[in-house]
Parts: structure tokens; C-alpha cells; sequence
């Protein structure tokens, strides 16, 4: 569970530091955020990696259908391949920096747009993520119709 929820964490400290680090115009606290990028990219290819055992694991737990969590995969998908974008740009943007290449804020002004994107990912990501095993915070709308027939002889 860790490794799941550091592509998201990476995403959103990465983007507030590489803020910083362009409002200063400070290529160290830049290149921070790029290594924070690269480290959630790696984090993202081993979320993606143990995503399919999670999955048997919990299909056919009582209130969770395949609906729901082919939905997070959709999502997570998205959020995988924007942040193996950012940790390649962030590896070039590193480079960059450190040879003070004229194409560097550039680069910077790239990154920080792939990240606000790729926070929108996150977000979704989270939340789907969330909706499987939290079944409160799901809409209605969103329970099987499987689901909703077990929910009612609960009752």
C-alpha cells in the first residue's frame, strides 16, 4: 500500500517544490523536484507491477465488482504514463539545468503543465482508488447492481 500511494504524494510535493524552485529561479531546489518525478515514476512502474495481484486479491470481496476497480485501472493507467513523461522530461531537465542550457526554463514551464495534468490523474486516481474498499464515500450510482441486491437483505 506504501508503494501505491507514492506516485501520488511524488506528484503533488514534485509540483510544489518545482514551483518554488522557479519562482526563485534556484536550479538546485529544480532539480529536487525532478528527482522527486523520477523516484514517483519508478514508485508508478512497481504500483503498476503489483496492481493485478491486489486486484485478485480483493474482486471478490463482498461489496467490490470488477466494474469499479477496472475503472481505477483505467485512471491509474493515465496517471502511469504522464508520470513516466515527467521522470524522462525530469531526467532531461536535470541535464539541462546542470549544463545551464538555454532550453532549461523551457523545460521547467513543460513539466510544471504535465504535472497540473498529471495532478488531475492523482486525484482521480485516489479517489477510485479509495471507492473500492471504502464503499461510504462512493456515489450511489457506482454500486453494482449485484451489490445493491446484497445491500438490501442486509437490511
Amino acid at each position: 500500500m506504501v508503494v501505491n500511494h507514492f506516485p501520488i504524494i511524488g506528484i503533488i510535493l514534485g509540483l510544489g517544490v518545482l514551483i518554488i524552485g522557479f519562482f526563485f529561479k534556484n536550479d538546485s531546489v529544480k532539480n529536487t523536484a525532478y528527482g522527486l518525478f523520477v523516484v514517483a515514476a519508478i514508485f508508478t512502474a512497481i504500483s503498476m507491477g503489483t496492481g493485478e495481484g491486489a486486484e485478485e486479491m480483493v474482486e471478490d470481496f463482498p461489496g467490490i465488482g470488477k466494474n469499479i476497480i477496472h475503472e481505477h485501472e483505467e485512471v491509474a493507467e493515465k496517471l502511469a504514463l504522464v508520470l513516466y513523461v515527467l521522470g524522462v522530461l525530469s531526467i532531461v531537465g536535470i541535464y539541462l539545468n546542470i549544463k545551464k542550457n538555454s532550453k532549461a526554463l523551457l523545460f521547467t514551464i513543460l513539466i510544471i503543465g504535465i504535472a497540473i495534468i498529471g495532478i488531475f490523474f492523482a486525484q482521480q486516481t485516489g479517489t477510485t482508488g479509495g471507492e473500492i474498499r471504502h464503499t461510504e464515500i462512493r456515489k450511489s450510482d457506482k454500486i453494482n447492481p449485484v451489490d445493491k441486491t446484497n445491500e438490501m437483505n442486509e437490511e
